[in-house]
């Protein structure tokens, strides 16, 4: 993390790995925009999973993001883009969820996010069923230090992602 914007907002540098990726995820109700500063990412955009109708009532909230995906259905895939040195793009939870993958295995990338407001914690959804997990955001570093081990070890990491 670069900066926690007094609460406001979060802005981070991204760094990612050959072949490095995220997991399928929401954005807590966010507003994310990010600008590639090296390299090249992959943005592949999906769909809410649907839910059932007993699901659905269990749930009384009548949101989709709240209630679980049909049995058996995968996420759907609604759109696929490259991102090169200086793009920018936006997403929150209403346009669809996201994965962010560096697609080269010779070369790294950097990416600049900044979400506001702020979160936490997010979502993250297994392709082939829908299934959504809670976790903990993290950070390797904060303002240029690398972040207590503790703070790292807190996160609950996602199940089948």
């Amino acid at each position: 993390m670069v900066d926690s914007g007094n609460g406001k907002f979060n802005l981070m540098i991204l760094c990612w790995g050959e072949g490095h990726g995220s997991a399928i995820h929401d954005h807590a109700d966010a507003h994310c925009f990010m600008k590639m500063l090296q390299g090249n990412l992959s943005e592949v955009r999906f769909a809410w999973p649907e839910v059932s109708e007993v699901e659905d009532k269990e749930n009384h909230s009548g949101d989709i993001t709240g209630a679980g995906p049909k049995e058996g259905e995968g996420l759907q895939e609604i759109g696929r883009t490259t991102l090169k040195l200086n793009d920018v793009c936006y997403i929150n939870d209403s346009l669809g969820l996201h994965r962010v993958e560096n697609p080269s295995h010779t070369e790294g990338a950097v990416s600049l996010h900044l979400y506001c407001p702020p979160f936490d914690k997010c979502s993250v959804f297994n392709q082939q069923t829908g299934k959504r997990s809670y976790c903990n955001v993290t950070f390797w570093s904060k303002y240029g230090e690398r972040a207590k081990d503790e703070e790292k070890a807190a996160a609950r990491k996602p199940e089948d992602n």
